[in-house]
């Protein structure tokens, strides 16, 4: 049972933000540092990537573990509680996701999916970062 009313749910969910998140902004920063230019949020692109790199024909997402559902995360799992609203929505969400990433590499694009939870190794990412944008 949801302990605030709907009302107060809505505030709270409102807050949540798409863009600009705190794991975003890591990767932002990072690959900025990294000496790359990027755009970002791309309205042309199939599931708006957060960063583009048009000229290198690559996207990169950055998925937070919870709201994507990534499935070797403890942070994916899915609530226990109201299972029913929120089971189809992060399967939703999935489907959605699988099919951006489809659409893009079959337009031609290179796409990388970052996770939240694999951001904690700066040394690891920056690596993974540096070679997917090189290649």
């Amino acid at each position: 049972m949801d302990t605030m009313t709907p009302a107060v749910r809505s505030g709270v969910m409102s807050r949540v933000r798409t863009k600009d998140t705190k794991p975003e902004m890591e990767v932002r920063r990072l690959i900025h540092s990294m000496g790359f230019r990027y755009g970002l949020h791309a309205k042309d692109l199939p599931g708006r990537p957060d960063l583009v790199f048009r000229g290198l024909r690559r996207v990169i997402f950055v998925h937070g573990c919870f709201w994507h559902a990534h499935a070797r995360c403890p942070r994916g799992k899915l609530p226990q509680s109201n299972a029913g609203f929120w089971l189809p929505k992060l399967e939703r969400n999935v489907c959605r996701d699988a099919g951006a990433v489809r659409e893009l590499r079959s337009m031609g694009w290179k796409v990388l999916v970052l996770w939240e939870c694999q951001l904690h190794n700066a040394a690891s990412l920056r690596r993974r970062i540096g070679r997917f944008l090189v290649k």
